[in-house]
C-alpha cells in the first residue's frame, strides 16, 4: 500500500498527493463582518490575501509578545522579594532555577542604588555591538526607575528584527530590585510557525469598530499602551451596548430602535440584547436608550472586565445571559490566580468554564489523547499532567515538540490551574496522553495520523484531539476513526480554516464531532470553515496558551477551538463515566449558545458550547433523565455480571 502524504502548504507534485496540515490560521483584530453575511464567504484577491496575511501575523505577535512581558514580570516581581532576602546580593536559588528552566532569561541584575549593580548572565548571551549600545541605554532607564522604586519596560529592540526587551521590578520600600534582559525570539518562532501553518483568509475587514478602554474601578477613559497596563482595566467594544428591559420590546419597536440608532438586528437572550450601533459610540447608546426606554440595566459590551470582587462579567460573560439575575453564592464563578489568566485568558469564561468548575474539574481516570506535533514535556505548566506518550514519526523517541502546535493545544485543555503560573487549562484534573503523528514541519502521513488515533485508543484514551485535517476522504484514516469510535473513544477534530464550505477530515465523518471556530464577539471566526456537518463552534481567535521552552503564545485556528471541545468532552465524562461516546457527543451539541439562525445552520452547527449547562446535562454522580433507560439497563447488566 502506498501511503498518502499530508503536507502542511497545501497539495504538492501529483494529484496522488494529499494536503494534511495543523489548522491554526487567525483573523484580523477587526470584528467580523456581520454573521451570515455575504461578505463573509466572498474570495478575496491574492494581493488581499497576502495583506490580510501580515495583519493576522502581526494580531499574533502582538499578543504573544504582551504574554512573555506580563509572564516576565509575574517573574521578576518574585525574584524581587527572593533577591532582598539574599545575603550580600548573592543568587538566590528561585533565580538560578529560573534561568536554568526559563532560556528567555538572558540576563538578571540585582540593582541596589547603593551597593551597585550584580549581574549574572547565561554563557551564551553575548549580543553585537550596536545591541549592547541599546541594551545599555535601557538599563540605565531600568536604573533609574528602580530608584523611584518603579516597574520599567523597554521596547523590543533592535527594531527591524526584535531579540530583546529589558524589564525591571523594584524591592518594597527600596531603591534596588531585579533588572532581567529578556529574549523575545518566541516571536520569531511564531512567525515562522504561522508563516510555514496559516491559510490565507478569504473575508474583507470591516474596520469601523474598535475596542475602548476604562478603569474597572471608576469607569474614566484610560489608554491602554502595554499588556500591563490592563491590570486595572476594562475593555469594551464602542460601538455597542448591552440592554436589559423591563420588558420585551415588540417587533414595531425594536425597528424603530434600529432605525433611530443605525443598527442592525441584535443578539438576544431573554430580555437581554446586545445592540450594535454603525453611527453611534457606546455613550452615545447609552444616553439613547436611558432616555428614550427606561431599560432595566445598561452597560458596555465588555471584552474584559477585571474586578477583583467578583461577580463581573469578566468573571464570567455569560453571566447577564442568565434567566436567574441574581445568583446565589454557590454558582459564584471560580476564578483561578493562574498568572495569565484574568487578563487573557476570554476564552475560558464565555463558554461558561468558570462556572462548570463547580460541577466537574476533571478527573485523572479520564485521558484525553492529543495526535499532534507532539508536546513540550518539561513544560512546567503542564506536569503532573502528561503521561507517556508516544512517538509515530521516531518510535524511539519521545513524543517532544519541536513544532508548537501540539503543545498550544494541551494547555488548553489541561494546563495545571490556580498554581500562579502561566494559564488555566479547562480541566483541573485529568491526563493528557501525547502522540507525535506530526513531524517538525506541521505534516504527517496518513499512515502516521491513522496509527496515531489506533495507538491512543489502545493506550486508554477516552477522548481524542485532533488538531489537524485536509480536504481529502482517505479511507485508511476513516478505518482508524471507526476503530476508535467503535471502542468508545469520543473524538473531536477541527474543521480547517479557508472559510469554505468544502467539508474537511477527520472533521467530516459521521463518528467524529466536528468543531469551527468564534471569536470573542460570538461570531464565527473569519477564516473558519463551515458547512452542513459543523457540529459545535467554540473560541479560536488569539488563544493564549502554554508553548515550547517554558513559554506562552496566543495563536489563532480552529486547532485552538478544537481542543475546548475535547475538554468538555473529558469533563462530561469525570461527571459521567458510564455515558457512551455517542452520548456524550449529543450532550455536547444540545447544550450549546444558540447563534446564527435558530437550530442548526451551517454556519454556526447547533451552537457554541456550554460547559455549565453540557455537564448539568450530565448528571453528576447520577445519570442525565435523558439517558435514564440506558442507565437502568447498564447497572443491571453490571449486576448479573457479578452474579455470574
Amino acid at each position: 500500500m502506498k501511503w498518502r502524504r499530508w503536507a502542511a502548504l497545501g497539495l504538492t507534485g501529483a494529484a496522488a498527493v494529499a494536503a494534511v496540515s495543523l489548522l491554526f490560521p487567525s483573523s484580523d483584530t477587526d470584528k467580523a463582518a456581520p454573521r451570515n453575511s455575504v461578505s463573509r464567504l466572498s474570495v478575496p484577491q491574492p494581493a488581499e490575501e497576502q495583506k490580510l496575511k501580515q495583519s493576522i501575523l502581526k494580531r499574533d505577535m502582538t499578543a504573544t509578545e504582551r504574554l512573555s512581558r506580563l509572564d516576565a514580570r509575574g517573574h521578576l516581581r518574585s525574584l524581587a522579594a527572593d533577591f532582598a532576602q539574599s545575603p550580600g546580593g548573592k543568587l538566590p536559588d528561585s533565580a538560578q532555577d529560573l534561568q536554568k528552566d526559563h532560556k528567555q532569561f538572558q540576563a538578571i541584575l540585582w540593582y541596589d542604588a547603593a551597593a551597585g549593580t550584580r549581574q549574572f548572565r547565561r554563557e551564551d548571551f553575548n549580543p553585537d555591538p550596536a545591541v549592547k549600545k541599546q541594551l545599555n541605554t535601557y538599563l540605565n532607564y531600568a536604573k533609574k526607575a528602580l530608584n523611584k522604586s518603579s516597574s520599567y519596560e523597554s521596547p523590543c529592540f533592535p527594531e527591524k528584527q526584535p531579540k530583546y526587551f529589558v524589564a525591571a521590578e523594584p524591592a518594597k520600600g527600596k531603591k534596588q530590585g531585579v533588572i532581567a534582559v529578556m529574549d523575545i525570539g518566541i516571536l520569531g518562532r511564531v512567525q515562522d510557525h504561522q508563516h510555514k501553518n496559516l491559510r490565507l483568509i478569504p473575508y474583507p475587514k470591516e474596520g469601523r469598530f474598535k475596542v475602548e478602554s476604562v478603569h474597572a474601578d471608576t469607569l474614566k477613559d484610560i489608554t491602554v499602551k502595554t499588556g500591563h497596563d490592563n491590570e486595572k482595566a476594562s475593555h469594551y467594544y464602542e460601538n455597542e451596548i448591552v440592554v436589559t428591559f423591563q420588558s420585551k420590546p415588540s417587533p414595531d419597536q425594536m425597528k424603530q430602535i434600529l432605525t433611530e440608532i443605525s443598527g442592525k438586528p441584535p443578539r438576544q437572550l431573554n430580555s437581554t440584547y446586545i445592540f450594535r450601533s454603525d453611527t453611534m459610540s457606546m455613550k452615545q447608546l447609552h444616553q439613547y436608550f436611558q432616555k428614550n426606554w427606561q431599560p432595566k440595566y445598561l452597560e458596555p459590551h465588555y471584552l474584559y472586565l477585571t474586578n477583583e470582587s467578583g461577580g463581573s462579567i469578566w468573571d464570567d460573560p455569560g453571566s447577564f445571559f442568565n434567566e436567574e439575575e441574581n445568583r446565589s453564592s454557590e454558582e459564584t464563578p471560580e476564578i483561578p490566580n493562574d498568572m495569565l489568566f484574568s487578563e487573557y485568558q476570554w476564552n475560558l469564561p464565555i463558554i461558561e468554564t468558570n462556572r462548570g468548575w463547580q460541577l466537574s474539574k476533571g478527573s485523572n481516570d479520564v485521558i484525553v489523547g492529543i495526535v499532534d506535533t507532539g508536546v513540550d514535556l518539561k513544560h512546567p505548566d503542564l506536569q503532573g499532567r502528561l503521561l507517556k506518550g508516544y512517538n509515530v514519526i521516531e518510535p524511539d523517541k519521545e513524543p517532544f515538540d519541536d513544532v508548537g502546535h501540539g503543545t498550544h493545544v494541551a494547555g488548553i485543555i489541561s494546563a495545571n490551574v490556580n498554581n500562579g503560573e502561566g494559564i488555566a487549562g479547562m480541566m483541573w484534573g485529568g491526563k493528557i496522553l501525547p502522540v507525535k503523528a506530526l513531524d517538525k514541519s506541521g505534516s504527517g502521513t496518513t499512515y502516521s495520523v491513522a496509527q496515531g488515533i489506533i495507538w491512543a485508543t489502545d493506550h486508554g484514551a477516552k477522548v481524542i484531539n485532533m488538531s489537524l485535517g485536509n480536504y481529502a476522504d482517505a479511507q485508511f484514516l476513516h478505518e482508524a476513526i471507526r476503530y476508535a469510535f467503535e471502542r468508545d473513544v469520543v473524538l473531536i477534530a477541527a474543521t480547517g480554516n479557508d472559510n469554505t464550505e468544502r467539508p474537511g477530515y477527520p472533521a467530516a465523518y459521521p463518528e467524529v464531532l466536528s468543531v469551527s471556530a468564534t471569536d470573542y464577539n460570538l461570531q464565527k471566526a473569519s477564516f473558519s470553515n463551515y458547512g452542513d456537518y459543523i457540529d459545535v463552534m467554540a473560541p479560536g481567535e488569539s488563544i493564549a496558551s502554554t508553548y515550547p521552552d517554558n513559554q506562552y503564545a496566543a495563536l489563532s485556528g480552529t486547532s485552538m477551538a478544537s481542543p475546548h471541545v475535547a475538554a468538555l468532552a473529558a469533563l462530561i465524562r469525570s461527571v459521567n463515566p458510564d455515558l457512551k461516546n455517542t452520548e456524550v457527543m449529543d450532550i455536547i451539541r444540545k447544550n450549546v449558545v444558540d447563534l446564527g439562525d435558530t437550530g442548526r445552520d451551517k454556519y454556526y452547527g447547533y451552537g457554541q458550547i456550554d460547559v455549565y449547562a453540557a455537564l448539568q446535562a450530565a448528571g453528576g454522580g447520577e445519570a442525565p433523565l435523558q439517558f435514564w433507560p440506558q442507565s437502568i439497563q447498564r447497572k443491571m447488566e453490571h449486576a448479573v455480571e457479578r452474579v455470574q
